[in-house]
């Protein structure tokens, strides 16, 4: 099979001109076309009057030989490489220990679901409940304003991805094709088998729920356990090799202790008491950069005319989105985060007190506004020096900020954009009305976030009209404050084997961990410490000593 890239067409191309075009770029025949397949289609809106779509192919013809010799200098056609998934490991039959995954995001959902296909049984811990029972808490505080810290967006079965866009595409590396074995696993759980091949697939909450509840009783039925609410408070440390710890086991909230050898961390960005407990216990973090900023409101209408011209509205494209960057004379960079099309703003705290928003969307896009993250890049060195945790005071001092100017009853704290340019309160909405609930209470935002951000802001939003027409527009709406776009701190890891530079057993994964950004990258962080664990628990000589250790 040949892999034939860059078949551009026309947006309302017919069926048969894929094939039209295959035959006509190979300079073949019809009957010498055996079958093709779309691997991957993708839009080109460089031009918004002249959108085309972009196809990856598949190809099966008569003699591929002959044709690779022939087009051996073209790079757009070459063998497909193999795609699928292969396990590098089986649990042995005399397993004597049990792996546990500590979060149920999609970093340990994936661990998890590995770990049970492999047949090492997993044992999952998540300190939020069920994905539906979340849900339910969830809405408690965006209709009632009442927040269950142990269950909202940021903890419960399926991590806070799933109430967030379900974007399914990242930036990462990715030799192995780990995220196609991510997207395969998530069709098999009721995905669209669009997400498959389209270049910018996403599925939306509602859609992410059912499918999370899909893949946890796939890991049930492969031996795995599941333990909602169970918060795990401390890990069990003893003194290993060279200085080195060793995890022996973790105990939970109620008192319980689970012994292991084996501890996968998937905790995700937000779980702050997490991090504090790791850093007392010696277990090596430090602090990373990561950004803050406010989430603005367009109307869609007003995206998608910018985007896509006299195809704005077309049903095949969609709502549009956008991915905006700009270089503030101040010396920061603003850019665009989590841009949800057709979407809401939702709150997103987790702590009392506090407020946080994020956005989300579901698979339709068609809610009247579209809404992203606008965030200026900060560093530990200039921004928050101290330890290791100094980030996670940072996020909190800001998030309290927003609390206060919001009224104080979780309410986001809002602007419009040409009050927030010209350095006044709001006193009333205009065109744009926002979707943020509990509500949004309008006020002057100019000090929820540091001097800085604020100056990068005001001088980044008048310089994306370039890019889209009208971002500046007035009546346009602020909300505050975005402050976890990533994790704060990094639980650094070895890079051969994926454990903890200072205890081994312990496997830092995902967002929390930070290393990941997003659904998918987080999701194959997963499986490549799955992965890790299964291969350190095939080696005797750990096992040996972690049965010493009891």
């Amino acid at each position: 099979m040949l892999r034939l890239t860059e078949i551009k067409l026309p947006l309302a191309h017919a069926d048969g001109d894929i094939k039209a075009a295959i035959l006509k770029r190979l300079g073949i025949a019809d009957d010498e076309l055996i079958n093709y397949v779309v691997f991957k289609r993708g839009v080109d809106a460089r031009k918004p009057n002249a959108i085309l779509n972009t196809y990856t192919l598949d190809v099966t013809v008569s003699d591929e030989s002959a044709i690779l010799t022939r087009f051996k200098s073209d790079p757009h056609l070459k063998y497909s490489p193999d795609t699928s998934y292969q396990f590098i490991a089986q649990a042995p039959q005399n397993l004597t220990s049990r792996p546990v995954v500590v979060g149920m995001g999609p970093a340990g959902l994936f661990a998890g679901l590995l770990l049970a296909q492999m047949g090492f049984r997993p044992l999952i811990l998540e300190r939020g409940k069920a994905v539906r029972e979340r849900t339910k808490d969830t809405f408690g505080l965006w209709r009632q304003g009442v927040l269950n810290p142990e269950s909202n967006v940021q903890f419960g079965e399926g991590g806070a991805g799933t109430f967030s866009d379900g974007k399914l595409y990242s930036q990462i590396k990715d030799p192995r094709y780990l995220s196609r074995k991510v997207l395969e696993e998530f069709v098999k759980a009721g995905a669209p088998e669009e997400i498959l091949y389209e270049s910018h697939p996403h599925i939306g909450t509602f859609r992410l729920v059912g499918m999370v509840e899909k893949m946890r009783e796939t890991i049930l039925s492969l031996g795995g356990e599941i333990r909602f609410e169970s918060r795990v408070d401390n890990i069990e440390i003893s003194d290993g090799p060279g200085n080195i710890g060793q995890v022996t086991g973790v105990v939970l909230a109620s008192g319980e202790h689970i012994e292991t050898c084996y501890l996968v961390l998937a905790v995700g960005h937000s779980a702050r008491d997490t991090f504090e407990m790791i850093h007392r216990r010696g277990i090596y973090i430090e602090a990373k950069p990561f950004s803050i900023g406010l989430r603005i409101e367009h109307p869609q209408s007003l995206i998608d005319r910018a985007r896509y011209g006299k195809n704005a509205g077309n049903p095949q494209l969609g709502a549009a989105d956008y991915k905006l960057v700009h270089h503030a004379s101040n010396g920061r960079s603003v850019y665009s985060f989590c841009m949800c099309p057709g979407g809401t703003v939702v709150a997103a705290t987790s702590e009392p007190g506090r407020v946080v928003t994020n956005g989300m969307s579901q698979y339709s896009r068609n809610e009247r506004n579209a809404n992203s993250g606008i965030v200026v890049g900060i560093t530990p060195e200039q921004d928050y020096p101290g330890d290791a945790l100094a980030g996670v005071e940072f996020q909190r001092r800001w998030e309290s900020r927003a609390f206060e100017l919001g009224g104080k009853n979780y309410q986001a704290p809002g602007q419009l954009v040409g009050d927030f340019l010209a350095g006044r309160p709001s006193t009333k909405f205009g065109e744009v009305l926002p979707s943020y609930t509990p509500g949004v209470h309008l006020t002057d935002l100019s000090t929820a976030l540091p001097d800085y951000a604020i100056e990068a802001i005001r001088e980044a939003l008048p310089a994306f009209v370039k890019q889209i027409k009208g971002f500046d527009l007035p009546d346009a709406i602020l909300t505050g404050v975005e402050t976890r776009t990533s994790s704060p701190i990094r639980i650094k890891r070895n890079k051969e084997d994926y454990q903890s530079i200072n205890t081994r057993g312990l496997y830092p994964t995902g967002e929390g961990a930070g290393y990941a950004g997003g659904i998918l990258s987080a999701a194959v962080d997963g499986i490549e410490v799955a992965e890790a664990v299964a291969l350190s628990m095939a080696k005797s000589m750990q096992e040996q000593f972690c049965q010493n250790q009891r």
